[in-house]
């Protein structure tokens, strides 16, 4: 079939690292001073942004992703693992010298993890790499981390976009650790906040308010919708009209690395179609249920899994 150039206007781009997580299955994560053992060793394609666009691949949507890797078999992987899922490669960045990026995860017995980033050739995007035409007509930009100098990238693409179209912004640890005033360019254009608990508290310096407290301040920035990720509990969630608390579902926890951007996929795909925001935290906690049931992307659900949930 001949892919026409009006065929890779993705309704969805996202602009985040792009890592090979080297996940390792151990009995305990050790602290200091303190040993452990590995019990098994997977490598699998991700970071943020590639987790969160995958599974809006797999829900249906059309896809793509800004991002950038090597000439070295974590690059092939990760190319190989964008094509099989449908996203498209047309805002891919390729490095002839350096290595693709790598993440190093410990997941322990409770599917708790910790995590260790090689950025390798993330934070070497610069602007004049991104084909402003390939981004012009998506509905929706995704933004999340990077360790480096692609964050100036991120800030300096936010004059490119179309003013219609929908900012995405879920920070990580790595961006809110910069401070809110770092991160200001990018929260006065955010349309949704997709933020955890920790995250939001350590960004705002207040450990006392409430999470609506704190959320009212980013809809006061301009911000249209902010999601608090709660973890096991739920998400907490507020717009300029509606707000909603939702429980998680119950599931058997293997690997809670991918939970926040599984998240995102049905939150995101949800928003995309127009649900009210309460329906859209229910089907985001429902496909990060199904998400942490495996390792990496193994168990994310597609979009017929989520017809027979509704």
């Amino acid at each position: 079939m001949e892919i026409l150039d009006n065929d890779l206007n993705a309704e969805i781009i996202g602009f985040g690292a792009l890592n090979v997580d080297k996940l390792y299955s151990v009995e305990n994560i050790a602290g200091k001073d303190e040993e452990s053992f590995i019990k098994s060793k997977t490598d699998t394609p991700g970071g943020s942004a590639a987790n969160t666009i995958i599974g809006l691949s797999r829900l249906g949507c059309s896809t793509s992703i800004i991002g950038k890797i090597a000439e070295d078999d974590d690059g092939d992987l990760i190319e190989y693992n964008l094509a099989v899922n449908g996203v498209y490669s047309n805002n891919l960045i390729y490095s002839e010298t350096g290595s693709t990026g790598k993440c190093l995860g410990f997941v322990d017995s409770m599917g708790e993890r910790c995590l260790y980033i090689d950025p390798g050739v993330n934070d070497e995007i610069q602007i004049g790499e991104i084909n402003p035409l390939n981004i012009m007509r998506c509905k929706i930009m995704h933004y999340t981390s990077f360790v480096g100098d692609s964050f100036r990238t991120q800030i300096e693409l936010l004059e490119k976009l179309s003013k219609d179209t929908i900012l995405s912004f879920d920070p990580g640890m790595l961006y809110v650790q910069k401070g809110f005033d770092e991160l200001k360019p990018i929260l006065e254009r955010t349309d949704i906040l997709l933020i955890n608990e920790s995250e939001l508290r350590l960004l705002c310096n207040n450990n006392d308010a409430s999470l609506k407290e704190l959320a009212i301040g980013f809809l006061d920035l301009g911000i249209g919708t902010v999601v608090v990720k709660q973890g096991s509990k739920g998400v907490f969630a507020i717009d300029n009209s509606n707000e909603c608390f939702v429980e998680s579902y119950e599931c058997e926890v293997v690997d809670t690395t991918g939970a926040g951007d599984s998240f995102n996929s049905g939150f995101l795909y949800s928003y995309l179609n127009g649900f009210d925001l309460e329906k859209s935290c229910r089907i985001g906690n429902w496909v990060a249920s199904k998400s942490i049931e495996g390792f990496g992307m193994d168990k994310f659900p597609s979009l017929k899994d989520l017809k027979e949930f509704f």
